[in-house]
């Protein structure tokens, strides 16, 4: 056994298992589709489900319909172009992954790089194949903006509300608004299935796994830390640049929304990465892809610690790319943008 625990260590334990609790109860309140706290917005991944009465509860912006993961914000953008962005960004990150198999092998999977690289593939894996459904939905004449169907079913529930005196029904906690009319319910139950779910959650754990994976390499082991095991080379730069550069590509295109609470899908895999490196060296793995994870000082706590932190502001600085696009580029492009929530 190549792990050796120290008193300090279970600190360590501590705040990954502390992280991971706490981005479970976060996915709890905010996922779960029988909770919605006052005056938040209702952005669960879950279907809508009819209470006992045959209400059904009212959806809120950012919750991501089935053309949402397909069409683009960009209103004359065809969605074959997203399919076609997607799949190229898949064949070149698969050419680099091969690339770097061959070179080091599949040990080179011990490196959280090589981890998130894989989840940007799984995502334009994902993101292909509901593209190209998409565009076969498209060449079909079904509306290609989320934006414009829910406006239309924004003002049908108005007018339903002003016409008709829609009454509505308060339970226990404030903001569970239900509707009665038959056509809402059909209209909100046209959402993302499981694979839509999916797609949506792998894109916002990559986009703060990306940003930590690239902020780390390019400011603290470039500048500061030698690595005997690799060195910078083309291979690796590419490694550390193209995730990033692919996955803004896409978001400057999608209509996907970036919603804070979701950050917990990114600490979960994180914690992953964490529990993977202390099992392989309990197995007997001799060293530590990255120093700032060693266990054996009794400045582990310290790092582990801050490295739970980093994790905020490299979501938060995805959250802000993604509102910086609906805040600035409807004003630019008025008639040509649609705001993805």
């Amino acid at each position: 056994m190549a792990l050796v625990v120290y008193w300090y260590d279970f600190i360590c334990f501590g705040i990954v298992v502390a992280a991971y609790i706490g981005s479970l109860w976060i996915l709890w309140r905010k996922e779960g589709a029988s909770r919605c706290d006052d005056n938040t917005i209702y952005e669960s991944l879950l279907a809508a489900q009819a209470d006992g009465d045959g209400f059904v509860r009212a959806t809120h912006k950012a919750h991501v319909g089935s053309n949402q993961l397909w069409s683009s914000c960009w209103k004359r953008v065809h969605p074959g172009c997203l399919l076609l962005t997607r799949f190229l960004s898949f064949v070149a990150m698969a050419v680099f992954l091969s690339w770097d198999i061959l070179d080091w092998d599949a040990s080179i999977f011990i490196y959280y790089t090589e981890w998130t690289f894989t989840l940007v593939m799984v995502y334009f894996a994902l993101g292909t194949v509901i593209s190209a459904y998409g565009c076969w939905v498209y060449t079909k004449g079904h509306p290609s903006a989320n934006g414009v169907r829910y406006e239309i079913l924004k003002r049908y529930m108005e007018e339903n509300i002003i016409t008709n005196g829609m009454t509505y029904r308060e339970k226990e906690t404030k903001g569970n608004i239900k509707l009665q009319s038959h056509y809402v319910e059909e209209e909100i139950q046209q959402r993302a299935g499981f694979w839509g779910y999916l797609m949506q959650t792998v894109y916002q754990t990559c986009g703060g796994a990306v940003l930590l994976t690239d902020i780390v390499f390019w400011c603290v082991i470039v500048p500061f830390l030698s690595d005997a095991h690799l060195g910078l080379n083309t291979l690796i730069a590419c490694m550390h640049t193209l995730n990033a550069v692919f996955l803004l590509l896409d978001t400057a295109l999608n209509s996907l929304p970036f919603p804070w609470f979701r950050i917990a899908y990114f600490i979960q895999w994180s914690c992953l990465y964490c529990v993977f490196q202390w099992v392989i060296h309990a197995c007997g793995f001799t060293w530590w892809p990255y120093p700032f994870l060693e266990l054996d000082t009794p400045w582990a706590p310290l790092w582990y610690f801050v490295l739970a932190l980093v994790h905020i502001p490299c979501y938060g600085l995805y959250v802000l790319i993604v509102e910086a696009k609906n805040s600035i580029l409807p004003t630019l492009f008025p008639r040509a943008f649609i705001r993805s929530y």
